[in-house]
């Protein structure tokens, strides 16, 4: 669980900020915690909208990806602090990441009272429309008298008080999950709106062309004026032509994809033909809606698991590719994002890690041997182990867009779908847990707790 912390102070000498930095210390067996600045937040100013400015989207894009937030408020006149105010007011004016957010207060002041006036007034801010936060009930944490609370190494010295610090967050632990799936319960049906016929648009789609056209990327590079051949191109960290991006390109010790945020497949290596690659594709795909690069079956499951990239639910899915001799094929989907956090699409890349494994071997003298604790499904590569610990692993996905395939999620977890069919494009089977009769699916070799390689 992800959880962020803010501190309703600019000073640079915090109390408040001192106890996030405790409590993300001591309790990081329970829980990650980042902290948050906020000191560089302008004051709200309506007329002078700032809601775009860095400071700004950098807490909306934290607060968005984190599971829950603590706050520690100090109290200025039985309230919270301008400063504390000013985020608010930004976090409610045009953007709304506070929304449905579960929220823990908590607070330390100079005097016995321990920030309880500001405490109920930012619970009333939160709750406010607008805001919409999910406050946590009751559970007060009220750190008086601060200026003694801590000793030489910033850590509280009241053993009582640690204990009670702790089951507070214990608790606030169990209320994020609850709020959590009620929201994703609510949620549950959203990724039926994704659009994989890429009817929409975005900053860089090339209208005028027709998107289903053999000849997409000649049209698409005539309509733009693009770069060609010997023509440069500026990149963040170096100047190359179009050609020297090509050749780099399609050097690459893998196949790589492009499928933008408006689900339109755009680009990929073409380093051989499509039947030679271990994850085929051809020349007349490019520009394609990534609807037309699935069978109709598989589009449930598409939509699903792009929305879940989306929406930054995960960020990579990782499939393993069986029934290929003398390989070991993986395809990784990774969401992509601009510098603001912004989705901007896949990016999928497949290779075979086989020759990698080998050359560890060789160069390190190790051979590969069983591991008798562990079990693995010969698709997925997934212990038993781990099956048992970790039930919210990302599903197996399909080829170009990372998605999902399958179209039922499990009963126990509406948001998480179970490991799907992909389609004909890659030819990966995604049944984790396949029939023994099937043809694709070899008996479960025992594997390198290391490399993952099978000891056979």
């Amino acid at each position: 669980m992800k959880l962020v912390g803010i501190a309703g102070s600019i000073e640079d000498k915090s109390y408040n900020r001192l106890l996030l930095k405790f409590i993300a210390n001591h309790f990081s067996d329970m829980v990650d915690i980042e902290i948050l600045d906020i000191q560089d937040v302008p004051m709200f100013n309506q007329s002078d909208d700032q809601t775009e400015g860095e400071a700004v989207q950098y807490l909306k894009r934290k607060i968005m990806q984190a599971d829950g937030v603590i706050i520690a408020t100090p109290e200025h006149n039985h309230t919270i602090t301008a400063a504390l105010k000013s985020v608010i007011e930004w976090l409610s004016f045009k953007i709304h990441p506070m929304s449905g957010k579960p929220v823990l207060i908590v607070g330390a002041s100079y005097y016995d009272q321990g920030s309880s006036r500001a405490q109920l007034n930012l619970r009333q801010i939160l709750e406010s429309p607008g805001v919409d936060a999910v406050v946590m009930p009751g559970n007060e944490f009220l750190l008086g008298e601060v200026k003694q609370a801590f000793d030489d190494q910033n850590n509280l010295k009241d053993a009582r008080t640690v204990s009670f610090l702790q089951e507070t967050l214990g608790k606030f632990l169990k209320f994020v999950k609850m709020v959590n799936a009620m929201d994703a319960e609510a949620h549950a049906d959203d990724w039926k709106n994704e659009d994989l016929e890429a009817k929409g648009e975005v900053e860089t789609t090339i209208k005028g062309v027709n998107m289903h056209a053999a000849d997409w990327v000649e049209q698409a590079a005539a309509k733009t004026h693009a770069a060609e051949g010997d023509d440069y191109v500026k990149l963040d960290r170096g100047v190359l032509t179009v050609n020297q991006l090509n050749w780099f390109l399609n050097s690459m010790p893998m196949e790589l994809t492009y499928a933008d945020a408006n689900n339109q497949f755009l680009y990929y290596n073409h380093q051989m033909d499509g039947d030679k690659m271990l994850a085929s594709r051809t020349p007349a795909q490019a520009g394609n809606p990534l609807a037309d690069c699935h069978p109709k079956r598989a589009v449930p499951g598409v939509k699903r698991a792009v929305h879940m990239l989306r929406t930054g639910e995960t960020d990579l899915f990782k499939l393993p590719v069986p029934g290929i001799p003398n390989k070991y094929v993986m395809h990784y989907y990774q969401a992509l994002h601009d510098d603001k956090g912004e989705y901007k699409g896949i990016n999928e890349f497949v290779l075979d890690l086989l020759p990698i494994v080998k050359y560890y071997l060789k160069q390190t003298g190790q051979m590969l041997a069983p591991d008798p604790d562990a079990k693995t499904d010969a698709v997925s590569g997934a212990s038993s182990k781990a099956k048992e610990t970790k039930p919210d692993a990302a599903p197996a996905v399909d080829d170009v867009s990372g998605a999902s395939a399958d179209t039922e999620a499990a009963p126990e977890a509406p948001t998480k779908p179970e490991a799907p069919d992909v389609d004909s494009v890659s030819g990966a089977s995604a049944d984790t847990e396949a029939a023994p009769e099937a043809p694709t699916k070899p008996e479960a070799p025992d594997v390198d707790s290391v490399s993952g390689a099978s000891a056979k």
